[in-house]
This record gives C-alpha cells, sequence and structure tokens, in this order.
C-alpha cells in the first residue's frame, strides 16, 4: 500500500481471512519515462527547443501499479527490470516508495531498461521510445522445477482482479489462469496496427470482467458511429464495457443488467496527460473491487486522472487519497458551483480521510540522481 495513505484501505469493509492477499496483479514492460513539459509547441525539425520542466519517473506499466498502490490497493507487478541505474531507480521507486509487490519481478543481468521521451505542449504529447524485449527469467541454480517456487507468468498469484493489456492476434495463458482462480479481469487495449478492428481477434476478451478501450477505439472495434452505441455493443461480449471519451468524460454500460451511466470530465488545465489513461483505469479498478455504482465508480475513475494531469510524469502523477480530500474540500468552497455537479462526488464524504498527512508523495524529478 502507498505510503500516502495509512490506514486507508477502500475494500475494508469486504476484507475476509480466506481473501487473496493480492488485490491487483498486472504485468508488462516498465519504462524509464522522461518527460519535458513547457513546450510551446511541437518540436521543428532542424531547430532546438527548450522545455521549462523536466521530470523523470518510472513509466509503462507503472503507472498504472502506482496509480493502483496509491488508491490503497495491495498491488502486485511482474515486469523484468535492467541492471542499469535506470532499473535501480525504477525498481526502488516501485517497491520501496510505493509498497508494489515485486515478488513476481526479476532483475535481467546485461539488459538496459527501456526508455521514453515524452513532451507534453498543447495538452498533447509526443513520445520517442527505445527498448528491447527482455529475456525470459533463468531458472534458480540448484533447483528442480518441481521444487521452485512458482514464478510467473506459469502460475500467477491469486488476486482480486488482474489487469490485461489486449492486443490482436495474442493470447497470455496467464489471463485465463486468472480468470479461472477468481481474478475479476479488466482488459485495457491499445491502437491496432494491423487495421483489422476485429473482436474476435481479442482471445482473451472472453475472459475479461470489464473492456475499457477509448471511444476512437470503440467505434472501429464494434463499426458504430457513435461511442454510446459502442459502448452498447460490447456490452454484449463482456460484462461491463467502458468508454472513455476525453474531454466528454466517460460512458459504461453493464450488459447484466443493462444498467448505463455518464458522467462528464472535469475541467482542468493540464501540465501532461501522461498516464491519466492509466490512472482512470486504477481508479475504475478500485470502484469496482469496492462495489460502488456504476456511476460513481466513472467518476472516481474520472476525478483521479483529471488530478493526475496537473502533475507531470506518468506514475509519479497518480494522486492519493489525502490529495482527492484536498481536492473536494477546496471545490466546495467554491463560488458558484453547479450543485447537481457537486451532488454527483457526495459518495466521497464517506471515504475520505483528514486533508492533512504526514509526508508528501514523490513526484517526478528530473534527475534520477537525487535522494527523496
Amino acid at each position: 500500500m502507498s505510503t500516502d495513505t495509512p490506514g486507508i484501505d477502500p475494500l475494508e469493509a469486504l476484507r475476509a481471512p480466506r481473501d487473496p492477499a493480492c488485490d491487483v496483479f498486472l504485468t508488462g514492460p516498465v519504462f524509464l519515462d522522461i518527460i519535458f513539459t513547457g513546450l510551446d509547441s511541437a518540436p521543428v525539425r532542424g531547430t532546438e527547443s527548450w522545455a521549462r520542466g523536466m521530470g523523470s519517473s518510472p513509466g509503462g506499466v507503472a503507472n498504472m501499479a502506482t496509480a493502483l498502490a496509491r488508491l490503497g490497493l495491495h498491488t502486485s507487478l511482474a515486469a523484468a527490470f535492467g541492471d542499469d541505474h535506470y532499473g535501480e531507480y525504477c525498481w526502488d521507486a516501485l517497491e520501496q516508495g510505493e509498497g508494489i509487490d515485486l515478488s513476481m519481478s526479476h532483475t535481467v543481468p546485461g539488459w538496459h531498461s527501456p526508455v521514453t521521451v515524452s513532451m507534453a505542449y498543447e495538452g498533447e504529447r509526443t513520445m520517442v521510445s527505445h527498448g528491447h524485449e527482455a529475456p525470459a527469467p533463468a531458472p534458480v541454480a540448484g533447483t528442480s522445477t518441481a521444487a521452485a517456487a512458482p514464478v510467473f507468468p506459469q502460475c500467477p498469484p491469486r488476486a482480486r482482479a488482474a489487469i490485461a493489456s489486449l492486443a490482436p492476434g495474442r493470447s497470455e495463458p496467464w489471463v485465463a489462469t486468472a480468470a479461472r482462480d477468481g481474478a475479476l479481469v479488466f482488459g485495457d487495449v491499445g491502437w491496432d496496427e494491423t487495421g483489422r478492428w476485429d473482436l474476435d481477434a481479442l482471445p482473451d476478451l472472453a475472459h475479461c470482467e470489464a473492456f475499457l478501450p477509448n471511444a476512437e477505439e470503440a467505434m472501429r472495434y464494434t463499426r458504430t458511429d457513435c461511442p454510446r452505441a459502442a459502448a452498447h455493443a460490447l456490452a454484449e461480449r463482456v460484462p461491463l464495457a467502458v468508454v472513455t471519451l476525453g474531454a466528454e468524460g466517460a460512458y459504461a454500460v453493464d450488459g447484466r443488467t443493462g444498467t448505463a451511466a455518464a458522467v462528464p470530465a472535469i475541467e482542468v488545465e493540464a501540465l501532461d496527460p501522461t498516464g491519466a489513461g492509466d490512472v482512470f483505469v486504477a481508479g475504475f479498478v478500485t470502484g469496482t473491487l469496492a462495489d460502488w455504482p456504476l456511476a460513481d465508480r466513472l467518476a472516481f475513475a474520472g476525478l483521479t486522472a483529471a488530478l493526475s494531469v496537473q502533475e507531470f510524469g506518468g506514475s509519479l502523477s497518480a494522486p492519493g487519497w489525502a490529495e482527492i480530500a484536498a481536492w473536494w474540500q477546496l471545490i466546495r468552497t467554491c463560488d458558484r458551483q453547479d450543485p447537481a455537479a457537486l451532488e454527483r462526488y457526495a459518495f466521497l464524504d464517506d471515504l475520505l480521510p483528514a486533508t492533512a498527512r504526514a509526508w508528501p508523495l514523490r513526484r517526478a524529478v528530473p534527475t534520477i540522481g537525487f535522494r527523496q
């Protein structure tokens, strides 16, 4: 659990002695993110651009893992880390800084960490990445296969939920295993480079409790011209279909009950949108595991994403409960607030701690050389 919120557990009322120790399991590549902010425009070929701000932080799947941990969920991450300074920094930031369980992760000798440089300007971002696929973990010397401790991906940990990155034509056996062991699987997806946009090409979708594409992805996969129609079409394939609408918020359909919910986005001045989609997923997973109403889950996910874009960096921009509480306290004191809009977030009253905290969250800093 993140050190930002000691004692804050959104699932406290639901926990039982035989529950899995892990709330959410996820896997994927961890990048070192280097973020430039304060650019007036996109870089122009043949010129030099100066950024007014810069930060570094763990990126890739670390964005979502950190967001989950900062919301108080016991989070387990399986990833490869290089044995270079970047890999050491990312491991320390996630394990020591955020309390994420890395027992399923491993360090690869001689393999350099993947790196992404992200440039934020005009509410958008441009990224350049470099990396190579990590080799599989080597067996532990002196142990037989039977005697060795279970390792991922053959044996994912038992968890309440798992987050899977779906890709056309790719099936990950661990997803079916996690679902069979009782985990609710949340399917994330990226742009279909094949151009086919075929739901049947996503075999692990069959194991998903929820599918969370953005509006463009949802419409392409369903051959519709309306995000809401796309959500209803997707709800025929998965129990929960959630379509993010950018500045317009999000729309979701519960395929089991037919319930639909729409929540508008919160207007904020975005410093850096890196990782906002991952933070949204983390917020929605939290609300689902806590068994909140569908509209509350959407509102909470949108709020956490909105707070994240006001800090730069992907993983380290994710808010904790104290920051959510501070926002809720502030917004109710602002003049001319729409009463109906405030009522949308009234469910926070029963969830939030006092706004004071003993220490600040880690944030992205210009260099990995400083101790925090």
